[in-house]
């Protein structure tokens, strides 16, 4: 079992993050590598910009971090024994771009409440302050900030949605070796810097693990049972995949990206590349 212990809980609890995590093998890391570059190989456009989402509906490297056990046993000590999977998102920086991600709050437009839910990123490369890695604000995960719209060139968020006057001696860089994660808060301020590195930086996130109790306010979009029953049936329930970009999980995929673009442009008047 790998629960969160007692410190790790005092960190997020605090801090409204916890890392580094140790969660899949380095061989485990590497295979998940491969395989979406194969993706980019066989179909280049199949996730570049907003077809970046549910990419664990055709990949099963990426299904497995999904359901695996280390991961779900620390997501059970966040928010309980009931684990729902909402969706999932590949985060790719490639050397040398002008890609980052604004400081922002998850909570703020994903339109997922109460917040009893937690987003892992898992390090499929090496992340570190050379090549984009993520930066938290500790101890923001108090209220909702405001945000601006702006999108920018560059920027690998949806709206560009922005908070302006985050700290910078405050916040933490949170450096993950290929195979470990983090945990934060749905509303934890964070973003991250491009990647001046000569190598590809590939992060995968879930977001996010929710509590049955948790509903979709600004859409619907569906789930999978990671761990424990949900009887309180908010969400329509998915399968996971059987195999390798099958033609049953690029449909479902792409019926969950059109959710998911309804629910991120939720009251937007021009809609962004992502």
């Amino acid at each position: 079992m790998t629960y969160l212990n007692s410190n790790q809980l005092k960190q997020y609890k605090e801090e409204g993050y916890v890392a580094p995590l140790d969660v899949l093998t380095k061989e485990e890391a590497l295979a998940a590598k491969k395989e979406i570059e194969l993706i980019e190989k066989e179909m280049p456009k199949e996730i570049d910009k907003s077809g970046r989402y549910n990419v664990h509906l055709i990949s099963p490297k990426l299904d497995a971090i999904v359901h695996n056990s280390k991961i779900l046993d620390a997501v059970e000590s966040i928010i309980g024994k009931n684990i729902l999977v909402c969706s999932t998102t590949l985060f790719i920086k490639n050397p040398k771009q002008e890609e980052f991600v604004s400081y922002h709050q998850d909570a703020k437009y994903i339109g997922l409440e109460p917040h009893n839910w937690v987003t892992a990123w898992v390090a499929i490369t090496d992340s570190n302050n050379q090549n984009g890695c993520m930066k938290m604000w500790p101890k923001s995960h108090i209220e909702l900030k405001d945000h601006n719209q702006k999108f920018n060139e560059g920027n690998l968020l949806t709206r560009g949605q922005t908070i302006e006057g985050v700290p910078e001696n405050e916040v933490k860089s949170v450096e993950l070796k290929a195979g470990q994660m983090s945990l934060h808060h749905p509303r934890v301020v964070h973003g991250s810097g491009i990647n001046k590195s000569n190598h590809k930086r590939i992060g995968f996130v879930v977001q996010s693990y929710i509590g049955t109790n948790v509903k979709q306010t600004l859409g619907k979009n569906s789930v999978q049972i990671a761990r424990g029953k949900d009887e309180l049936h908010h969400h329509e329930v998915i399968g996971r995949t059987k195999s390798f970009m099958s033609e049953e999980g690029i449909s479902l995929r792409i019926k969950e990206n059109n959710y998911l673009q309804e629910i991120f442009y939720k009251g937007s008047d021009k809609k962004g590349a992502y």
